[in-house]
C-alpha cells in the first residue's frame, strides 16, 4: 500500500495539514498511522465520518471559515485573496444572490487579513493561496479588521433597527478594546470609545463610529485598516418592506461614506449584498467603488460552485453519476463568463442522497420580488409566464437600482430578478450607459418551482396550489367530468361576472393552470401547426406522458337557461373537430388527447377524445 503525509493528503483534496493531522487524531481516517510528529496515511483513503464513508460533514449554512476549513468538506475559495491583493480595489462590493458564499467568502478575507495574538497561517496551508508564493503569504495577519454584519438586522421598525445597528458597532468595539492600552490613543479617543461600548455616545454621532474606529486601529496598530461589511443590504431592504426607508438609508449613508470616502486609515474595504440599492443615496460620492456583480468577469468563480468544483464532489461522495441530474435543477446561472451552480443547493442535495427538490427557496424571504409582481401590469405578468414556459426576455438590466424606483418603474422588475438569483444571462450586449441588454431565462428547474410557488402564486391569488393540482389531476387521469367540475367551480368562485365574456380570458385562464406542468410539458400557446393555430398544446417532454391539445371555445350570444349546456356541448364538439380538420397533432410522437372546452360566463362544458 502506498502511503502520503498528511501534508500531501491535504493538498490532494484541498484541506489543511491541521485539519488532516486532527481526523487522523480522532480516528477518522482509515489506516493512518503516526509515525514520529508525523501521520501517514493510504493515499486512496476515504474519510470515515460516523457510519459513512465520506471525506468530511458538508458545511451546510456554515460562513465562519476557521470551522468551514477545519471541521467540514471545504471547497477551497482562496485564490480570491489573491486575486484581491493582485487588484487590490480601495472599496470593492461583492453582489450575489442570497446563499452564494459570500458571508463564508468574507469571513476567509477577515481569517487571512487580520493580525491575532494566536496565528492562523497553519489554517491555509495546503490550500491554493498558500502555494502563490511569499508575495501572498506575508499579507497573511498583518492588518487591522473591522467587521460588521448585518444579515440578522431583520426589524419590522426603524427603532428597533437603530438599537440592533448601534448594538453591532457595539460588540466590533469591544472586540477591539485591547487598543486602549496603546500608547498612541488619545484620552479624548479611549473618553469616545468608552461612550459607544457603555452607549452612552450622542445620537448624532453614531454615524462616526466607523470612521473613528478605523482611526484609532491605524494609530495603535500602526497599519492601515481592512473594513469588511456583510450583507449591508439587509437593513435597507427592510425599511423599504416596512415602511422607514429613508431613515435607514441616511443612517447607513453617513456611517458608510465617513468609513468608505476618502479614509487615509483605510488599506482596503469589501463589502457583500444582493443589490447595489441605491446609486444616489448610499454610495454618493465614492468614486473609488468597484461593483462586482453578475455581470463582472473578474472574481466571477469565487461564489458558487463552477462545474469542476461539482464534478469533484460528487466524485468525492460516490454520486459522479448525478451530474446531469444536479445539472438541470442547480446549474444554469453564468456570472461573467462563469458557469456557476447554485452551492447552497448543490451541498443540500449531496447531504440529502441526492433527492433533488428547491433547497434554496426556503432560506429566504421574496417579499420584495412578490411586492413587485403584485403591483406590476397584465403585461408584466404574461412576461414572467412566458418565462416560466421556458421563454426568454430582453431586458435592460441596470445594477444600480434602488428599491423606491422599482415601484414605479416596473422595467427594473428583471434587474432584480437577475441579481437576486430568479433569472439569468442568456445573452448579453454593453451598452453606451456601462449597462447591458441582456437575453434573461429562468436557470433551472429549482426556481422554476420557486416561480410557481413564491412568485405567480402572490400575483395571482386565484392561481392556487389546490386548484393546479386539481386541474393536472383531471387532465393527466382523462377524465373530462371531472375537468370541468374544476373549471366550473374555479369559474364560480374566482371571476367577476363582467370578466366572463372574450374568448382570450378563458385562454389565458387555461393556459395560466397548464403552466403549473412545465416540469413535464413544452407549453405552447398560439402556434402554427398543420393547416391552422392551435390555442394551446402541452407537448410531452417523455414518451410515457400523452401530448395534450386544447381548443378554447367562447359562446357570446345571451342564452335562456334551458339551452346553455346545449350550446356549450356543440360547441366544445366542434373545437374537438377543429382539432382534427386542422391537423394541429400533425408533428406530435405519441398518444395524442384532445379537448374541447366551452365557455359562457360562468359556465364550461368540456369534450375530451
Amino acid at each position: 500500500m502506498t502511503y502520503i503525509t498528511s501534508l500531501e493528503m491535504a493538498n490532494k483534496i484541498g484541506k489543511t495539514k491541521r485539519w488532516v493531522n486532527d481526523c487522523c487524531a480522532k480516528g477518522l481516517v482509515q489506516g493512518a498511522y503516526k509515525e514520529g510528529n508525523r501521520w501517514l496515511i493510504p493515499a486512496d483513503t476515504r474519510w470515515k465520518v460516523g457510519s459513512e464513508n465520506r471525506y468530511a460533514p458538508l458545511p451546510i449554512g456554515v460562513s465562519n471559515f476557521e470551522l468551514a476549513i477545519s471541521d467540514y468538506y471545504y471547497v477551497d475559495k482562496t485564490a480570491l485573496i489573491k486575486d484581491v491583493i493582485d487588484y487590490r480595489p480601495q472599496v470593492a462590493l461583492f453582489l450575489r444572490p442570497r446563499r452564494f458564499g459570500k458571508s463564508l467568502n468574507l469571513d476567509m478575507l477577515k481569517t487571512f487579513f487580520e493580525k491575532n495574538a494566536d496565528s492562523k497561517a497553519d489554517l491555509f496551508s495546503g490550500t491554493n493561496i498558500w502555494r502563490q508564493g511569499s508575495k501572498y503569504t506575508n499579507e497573511q495577519g498583518k492588518y487591522p479588521v473591522i467587521y460588521f454584519t448585518f444579515k440578522d438586522i431583520k426589524f419590522s421598525n426603524w427603532d428597533e433597527t437603530l438599537i440592533n445597528l448601534k448594538n453591532t458597532i457595539q460588540l466590533e468595539y469591544r472586540r477591539h478594546s485591547n487598543i486602549l492600552e496603546s500608547p498612541n490613543i488619545q484620552q479624548i479617543d479611549k473618553d469616545f470609545f468608552s461612550s459607544v461600548v457603555d452607549g452612552t455616545l450622542n445620537s448624532a454621532l453614531w454615524v462616526t463610529t466607523l470612521s473613528r474606529l478605523s482611526e484609532m486601529l491605524h494609530l495603535a496598530e500602526e497599519e492601515s485598516v481592512f473594513i469588511l461589511i456583510d450583507e449591508y443590504d439587509t437593513p435597507i431592504q427592510q425599511g423599504h418592506t416596512n415602511g422607514f426607508y429613508d431613515e435607514v438609508v441616511a443612517f447607513m449613508r453617513n456611517l458608510l461614506s465617513g468609513g468608505l470616502k476618502d479614509n487615509p486609515h483605510l488599506h482596503m474595504a469589501f463589502l457583500t449584498g444582493i443589490l447595489r440599492v441605491a446609486k444616489e443615496s448610499i454610495f454618493s460620492g465614492l468614486n473609488n467603488l468597484y461593483v462586482s456583480s453578475v455581470l463582472e468577469k473578474r472574481y466571477s468563480e469565487f461564489f458558487g460552485f463552477t462545474e469542476s468544483e461539482v464534478k469533484k464532489i460528487l466524485n468525492d461522495y460516490g454520486c459522479g453519476n448525478k451530474l446531469t441530474e444536479i445539472k438541470n435543477w442547480f446549474d444554469g446561472y453564468k456570472f461573467g463568463d462563469t458557469e456557476i451552480y447554485n452551492p447552497w443547493s448543490v451541498l443540500n442535495y449531496v447531504d440529502a442522497e441526492c433527492i433533488p427538490k428547491a433547497y434554496w427557496q426556503s432560506t429566504g424571504s421574496n417579499d420584495v420580488i412578490g411586492e413587485l409582481l403584485s403591483k406590476g401590469d397584465t403585461k408584466l405578468l404574461d412576461e414572467v409566464r412566458g418565462l416560466l414556459l421556458g421563454g426568454s426576455k430582453k431586458a435592460y438590466v441596470d445594477t444600480a437600482v434602488i428599491y423606491p424606483e422599482v415601484i414605479k418603474n416596473p422595467s427594473s422588475v428583471f434587474s432584480f430578478l437577475l441579481m437576486g438569483g430568479y433569472l439569468t444571462i442568456e445573452q448579453s450586449e454593453t451598452m453606451f450607459d456601462g449597462n447591458m441588454m441582456c437575453e434573461l431565462k429562468i436557470p433551472n428547474k429549482e426556481i422554476q418551482l420557486v416561480y410557481e410557488k413564491e412568485i405567480l402564486s402572490r400575483q395571482d391569488s386565484m392561481m392556487t396550489q389546490d386548484r393546479a393540482i386539481a386541474f393536472q389531476t383531471a387532465l393527466m387521469t382523462g377524465d373530462a367530468i371531472e375537468l370541468q367540475n374544476v373549471l366550473q367551480s374555479f369559474l364560480k368562485e374566482t371571476i367577476s361576472y363582467y370578466d366572463a365574456a372574450a374568448e382570450g380570458f378563458y385562454h389565458g385562464l387555461i393556459l395560466g393552470l397548464s403552466a403549473t406542468l412545465y416540469r413535464y410539458y413544452e407549453i405552447q400557446s398560439n402556434r402554427e401547426a398543420g393547416n391552422g393555430r392551435f390555442d394551446i398544446r402541452l407537448k410531452a417532454r417523455d414518451t410515457i406522458n400523452p401530448n395534450f391539445i386544447i381548443e378554447v371555445k367562447s359562446v357570446k350570444d345571451e342564452l335562456p337557461e334551458t339551452k346553455i349546456k346545449d350550446k356549450l356541448t356543440a360547441c366544445a364538439e366542434q373545437a374537438v373537430l377543429q382539432i382534427d380538420a386542422k391537423d394541429y397533432a400533425m408533428d406530435l410522437q405519441g398518444e395524442v388527447r384532445k379537448i374541447g372546452v366551452a365557455f359562457w360566463k360562468k359556465n364550461c362544458v368540456v369534450i375530451s377524445k
